[in-house]
């Protein structure tokens, strides 16, 4: 399930891949009804919420979107969650700036405050809230859908044109002979490939599965330091 195809080139567009999925759906996530039917045609044993806007440079300009998408679609999810009445395994994706910035130097753990002094943190922050509030009321004891928030950020691979990347916006000038801005160069980011955090969501994914009351809550993927 996806809104668009974001960005142009796209990997989606030019995979070989592409023609072995069985089903796809384009659609916003914030339209609970067509969310909530697609899931019940479905019937998926495992889910993997990924879907958000991402960039934090877009929820300066459109705080409304990332809200709605971050917040408001993952609360949608959610309740078709509650309300799906088939065994399913949920690992849903927030981020790494759900976390109140408190300028530690040793990064941060999965029982540090949440908080976002941005939209985009902000909502991040929102909805794994919701996704903690969600597991607390409903799924703690419900024996059919198991939930668990994983948080990761600042990844990097092959296929990423999105806008305010670093790596894009440096292969971007490149192309176009342009001298390569960084925009801010001052700043330290612990980058992972984006096939750690992806191996990861699918290991814990299966560890919910065969033992949902040691896996569930939320777990960070990232470096080391």
């Amino acid at each position: 399930i996806s809104k668009e195809v974001l960005t142009n080139p796209s990997f989606y567009e030019i995979s070989s891949h592409k023609q072995n999925f069985k089903e796809e759906y384009f659609f916003n996530i914030s339209d609970y009804d067509t969310l909530n039917k697609t899931i019940k045609k479905i019937k998926p044993d495992f889910i993997f919420h990924l879907a958000a806007q991402s960039l934090v440079s877009v929820s300066y300009e459109n705080p409304l979107e990332t809200i709605n998408s971050n917040v408001i679609g993952t609360a949608n999810l959610l309740e078709v969650l509650r309300n799906l009445d088939e065994d399913c395994v949920a690992v849903l994706i927030t981020s790494d700036k759900v976390y109140k910035n408190v300028e530690k130097s040793s990064g941060y753990e999965e029982g540090d405050t949440i908080g976002g002094h941005d939209i985009y943190s902000g909502s991040k922050g929102a909805a794994d809230t919701l996704i903690h509030s969600y597991y607390k009321t409903y799924f703690s004891s419900n024996a059919k859908v198991k939930i668990v928030s994983a948080r990761a950020g600042n990844v990097i691979g092959g296929g990423d044109w999105s806008k305010d990347r670093l790596i894009p916006d440096a292969i971007k000038s490149l192309s176009d002979k342009k001298k390569i801005i960084i925009r801010n160069p001052n700043f330290n980011r612990p980058w992972q490939h984006v096939l750690e955090p992806l191996n990861g969501y699918l290991e814990l994914g299966m560890k919910l599965y065969r033992n949902p009351e040691k896996y569930s809550g939320a777990w960070n993927f990232g470096t080391e330091k």
